[in-house]
């Protein structure tokens, strides 16, 4: 069916080009356009004002007053109406897909410029936030659609004005400047490389012997029949490390050898992915009670290595001796990441298992299915990626194609866009095979009932397509719609049809079939799914209001009057099904929530014991507490604080620094310090930058029971892309906040988290952080350079002053170096190197350098001015 509609289409096109007059719209591509965020200050404190500006550069094309419009996808923000006339006017059309349209007055002649100003809600502040995928659609006199023009001639104007940067009048946070950054980081200092932590992250007992050991390939890898894939692990990473063959074996020999052995051990009170390291002279042994522990003690030494030895290869290298008692905090440490908004590779995918096992984690959610793409495929739905993996232009969001998103432009597939792909079930056992041998478990989520349009519009393709063929009842088999449903609602990314309807039982068939499919690449990857995670969050308010099915169905459910709740009804529907399959069903807090009768979540008693985790994302809003309550009402969760873990959040309000900014800014601090037992504590700021103070701010919520405590499974860090283009970008975001964060899931309870006193917590918090700090600055990031053939992570700006006419800098991570220039050109690795404050006069140009020759970007700072 989706092939049959392309091609009418294509013939509709073809058809009105014959009709119409003969245009030489290439032209069109000679327009040029601009935008520029005008002001977040306006009278309505949540309103914004931007512009586009037009310039026609062509020799002989005019742009008139009709027959064409301008698509773009935008940050999704509801348009309010200017208060002034414009020649154009913006119309949001769903998700982030908008478009610009000429009113009578407009007119664009070759040389021609106009300026359209428009107005919308909610505060833009980043160069992600400017509009992305710009493209003309030109029409015949019949209204069909003649051609499409990309704009290839595009600038976003720099965001350089306190109005263009703060958030309006209810902004806390200072504006970013080389100041700000240098008073942010002035209480760190260098420490001797003695004193960085051996390993990250750090173990629960390492004490450090006397001397050195040097390892080649005289060691012998010698192992317990079942750590063979361990062992073969081992060989791979040490035999890459030295450019040479090491020998691994069962028998023992003599010589040299690391010993991979089991042993019933325990540390801290723990047998799970326990493990001890101990050095001699000529025996190096790793005891784990299990493969992971092995595993982890692999990994230990590895990190033993420094960063030289990875980015400078040589047949040996040096370890320090030490002794390593070891086993994690928590069970669950995951990473959640999202490739339907914006499409990842297969080998970034891999590249991500990776740095995720050498930093201890182990379980990855894995987010497939979203409004925007459904990325993997599914044997018997062809349509899910025939339809769902792939966005372009279409006439109207309610034909069975995914329209445009994030940028990604009105042509599927094109080089150097994301918006299209998806993984083949040999790509997904392969994914799931890898994990495996990291010890990795891979959940794989369907987020029903919202967040579900990429699933809908493929359905719907289904539908029509078997419709066509006269095969009524195999076209509502996996139907997701309630197509009688007139419900009106705005999901919180801005769309209007993302909601399955919960009344069709084809809506569960559909759930039980993908993860039926699912199961089955598991059991070809040679392993049981056992974790699905049902999604669950963000279904809008007003879903189902107007859906016939729905209204007959809550006739025969007297406990639901309100429609929202039809949700909970969805879930136990659906959780029945998962559990005679033997799931345990995960989602997001949302799933074990109910509306009281003013309106307010509390937890639902329902699913308490019955295998049902929730994941707490929000301890911010509204609902700081959830987490907290749902723990001690039974329900074992997985901490997910938005304020400490989304890291696609961005990391400070430099307009250059990509990501979101809804719930505030996460930085590396921000992920390293959390107190998973009393949270408030860590929760240092709100969304708009406000300073908390949990004796207050925090005041009568409900706080975690010491019995509860072990309700706690885990952490998670999530990493959503709607700004995320590619693997690099994607690394950038994660690295090496990912680091922090493992910190946090794995590192034994750090004394401050228990310190009541604001003072004395504060000061012990900053001790430790600034030996974790040292740490990445001087092994850690240089050595993301090298490992696994090299990170694209984050080095952030150094920080100065200039006090007295004297230049002062310094860096967040000690351990970078600072370059610099006076003459207004940009510091490269020949420039000058700051290691005391210098005099100068005028502009001074910094950027840091880490050991392995990467830079930071750079920052101004002068006498009166200093802004990234």
């Amino acid at each position: 069916m989706f092939r049959f509609f392309l091609f009418l289409s294509l013939v509709a096109i073809l058809s009105s080009c014959e009709k119409s007059e003969t245009l030489n719209y290439e032209a069109a591509a000679d327009i040029h356009i601009a935008w520029e965020l005008v002001s977040n200050f306006q009278d309505n404190p949540d309103a914004f004002e931007a512009r586009f500006i037009l310039e026609n550069q062509s020799a002989d094309f005019t742009l008139t007053n009709r027959k064409w419009t301008l698509f773009f996808n935008i940050a999704p923000r509801p348009i309010i109406d200017h208060t002034q006339p414009q020649p154009a006017f913006l119309t949001h059309i769903n998700g982030d897909w908008y478009r610009m349209e000429p009113n009578e007055n407009f007119s664009l002649k070759p040389g021609d410029r106009l300026e359209i100003y428009y107005m919308g809600t909610e505060a833009v502040i980043k160069e992600t936030d400017a509009p992305l995928g710009l493209y003309f659609v030109f029409y015949d006199d019949e209204g069909n659609e003649d051609a499409i023009v990309e704009v290839n001639n595009y600038t976003i104007l720099p965001f350089e004005r306190k109005e263009q940067i703060l958030r309006g009048t209810n902004d806390f946070e200072e504006l970013p400047s080389a100041e700000r950054f240098y008073r942010d980081q002035e209480g760190l200092s260098l420490v001797s490389a003695n004193e960085i932590h051996k390993v990250l992250p750090t173990p629960f007992l390492i004490t450090t012997a006397t001397g050195k050991l040097q390892i080649d390939n005289s060691w012998y890898i010698h192992f317990d029949e079942s750590f063979e894939r361990e062992a073969a692990f081992l060989e791979k990473k040490l035999a890459a490390l030295t450019t040479t063959k090491f020998t691994k074996g069962t028998d023992t020999q003599g010589g040299k050898k690391i010993h991979l052995r089991k042993g019933n051990i325990s540390v801290n009170n723990k047998k799970e992915e326990a493990y001890t390291l101990r050095m001699s002279d000529n025996v190096i042994t790793i005891t784990g009670t299990d493969a992971p522990g092995v595993f982890y003690g692999i990994q230990s030494l590895l990190a033993m290595v420094p960063a030289d030895a990875y980015l400078k290869l040589s047949p040996s290298f040096e370890i320090d001796k030490v002794q390593i008692d070891d086993a994690p905090r928590f069970a669950f440490r995951g990473l959640h990441m999202d490739v339907s908004r914006n499409f990842q590779t297969k080998e970034t995918i891999l590249k991500t298992l990776d740095v995720m096992a050498f930093y201890k984690l182990n379980h990855f959610l894995f987010y497939t299915t979203e409004d925007e793409g459904w990325r993997l495929e599914i044997e018997g739905l062809p349509e899910l990626t025939e339809v769902g993996a792939q966005r372009e232009h279409t006439r109207s969001m309610h034909d069975p194609v995914l329209h445009p998103a994030y940028g990604s432009g009105p042509f599927a597939y094109k080089s150097g866009y994301h918006g299209s792909g998806f993984y083949s079930k040999t790509d997904f056992i392969e994914i799931l095979k890898y994990a495996a041998e990291r010890h990795i478990t891979i959940i794989p989520e369907l987020n029903f009932p919202a967040h579900a349009r990429a699933a809908i519009k493929s359905m719907e393709a289904r539908y029509e397509r078997l419709m066509m063929e006269g095969k009524e009842d195999e076209a509502n088999e996996y139907r997701l719609i309630d197509p009688d449903d007139t419900s009106v609602f705005l999901s919180a990314q801005g769309y209007k049809d993302n909601v399955v309807s919960v009344a069709r039982e084809s809506t569960y068939r559909f759930y039980q079939k993908v993860m039926d499919e699912i199961a089955n690449m598991y059991r070809e990857a040679g392993l049981e799914l056992k974790m699905v995670h049902a999604g669950g969050d963000e279904v809008p308010e007003g879903s189902w209001t107007q859906s016939p099915m729905a209204s007959e169905l809550m006739k025969t459910l007297p406990d639901i009057t309100d429609p929202q709740n039809l949700q909970a009804y969805f879930f136990r529907e659906l959780l029945k099904r998962l559990e005679a399959k033997g799931f345990e069903v995960h989602g997001w807090e949302e799933v074990a929530l109910l509306r009281d009768e003013s309106g307010n979540y509390v937890p639902n008693p329902e699913f308490t014991n019955r295998k049902v985790v929730p994941y707490i994302w929000n301890n911010m809003f509204g609902y700081p507490d959830l987490g907290y309550k749902l723990a001690n009402a039974g329900y074992e969760v997985v901490l997910c604080n938005v304020s400490n873990f989304y890291l696609d959040l961005a990391d400070n309000n430099d307009p250059k620094e990509p990501g979101l900014y809804w719930a505030g800014f996460v930085n590396l601090k921000n992920s390293w310090a959390f107190a998973p037992f009393d949270f408030y504590k860590t929760t240092w700021k709100n969304n708009m930058g406000r300073k908390l103070d949990p004796k207050i701010d925090f005041e009568g919520l409900e706080k975690l029971k010491p019995q509860a405590r072990k309700n706690i499974r885990g952490l998670e860090a999530q990493l959503w892309s709607e700004t995320i283009k590619g693997g690099e970008m994607m690394e950038y975001y994660m690295l090496p906040r990912l680091i922090a964060f493992a910190e946090s899931a794995w590192a034994k309870e750090r004394t401050w988290e228990t310190i009541e006193n604001t003072e004395q917590r504060e000061k012990m918090m900053d001790q430790g952080w600034n030996v974790f700090v040292n740490t990445l600055g001087q092994k850690d990031l240089p050595r993301l350079s090298a490992l696994n053939g090299g990170y694209h992570y984050r080095i952030p700006l150094p920080g100065a002053v200039i006090e007295n006419g004297f230049l002062k800098a310094n860096v967040e991570m000690p351990g970078l170096k600072i370059l610099y220039t006076t003459d207004g050109t940009e510091p490269n690795s020949g420039s000058s190197l700051y290691d005391k404050p210098i005099q100068v006069n005028g502009l001074v140009k910094l950027r840091c350098l880490d050991a392995a020759g990467n830079m930071s970007r750079t920052i101004e700072v002068n006498q009166t001015k200093a802004f990234p």
